[in-house]
């Protein structure tokens, strides 16, 4: 399963007609995990006018998606985070984006501005990441490919993790699951033929 979720932890202030907006964007694995966040923020800012919070959990068994509005208008703020998280396309993911009113209402569209853009400077500066399945597939060839088959092996981003010498050299490759039949076949294609590629681990 391939997704894309935050590197680590990741924070950001805005000020938005005097009211003070802080967001605080983290990877989580678990529903658990995400809600200890929220409620280690909410201690946090405990003065806090609202403390506004959006996850979404996907780990192939569990699926789970949140948001609160923590008192905002509804769909105006919790609601707004999500919407960011899912059109980034995150997951395993939480953000909480704290407000202290600093009394100048906002309106409905500028409650919605300020909260996606504070969500979405946090989940800027946390990094995003992808993350990948990998797997593993054997390459035999004679000695005299061995430089063809490592550079071939490296610029299509696979690695080497293993390797044996004997009458022939095999090399063990780790690769993205769903590109190693194409790198198997790109090997075959660059040697014409010369290498034996068995198994995908």
């Amino acid at each position: 399963m391939n997704y894309r979720t935050l590197k680590g932890f990741g924070s950001a202030k805005l000020v938005v007609k005097k009211s003070i907006f802080i967001g605080y964007a983290s990877p989580a694995s678990t529903k658990g995990e995400a809600r200890a966040f929220i409620e280690k923020i909410k201690s946090h800012h405990i003065d806090a006018t609202h403390n506004v919070s959006a996850y979404l959990i996907n780990d192939r068994k569990n699926f789970s998606v949140s948001y609160d509005d923590d008192g905002e208008p509804k769909g105006s703020a919790g609601r707004s985070v999500l919407k960011l998280i899912q059109n980034r396309r995150l997951t395993n993911i939480v953000v909480v984006v704290t407000r202290y009113f600093g009394g100048i209402k906002l309106g409905y569209g500028g409650l919605v501005r300020a909260y996606s853009d504070t969500a979405s400077l946090a989940i800027e500066n946390a990094g995003i990441i992808e993350v990948y399945e990998t797997g593993q597939f054997d390459v035999i060839f004679p000695y005299n490919l061995f430089h063809i088959v490592r550079e071939t092996v490296e610029k299509a981003g696979g690695r080497i993790v293993g390797e044996e010498y004997g009458g022939l050299v095999k090399f063990t490759i780790e690769t993205r699951k769903d590109e190693a039949e194409k790198l198997m076949r790109l090997l075959e294609e660059k040697t014409k033929g010369k290498v034996k590629t068995k198994g995908i681990i």
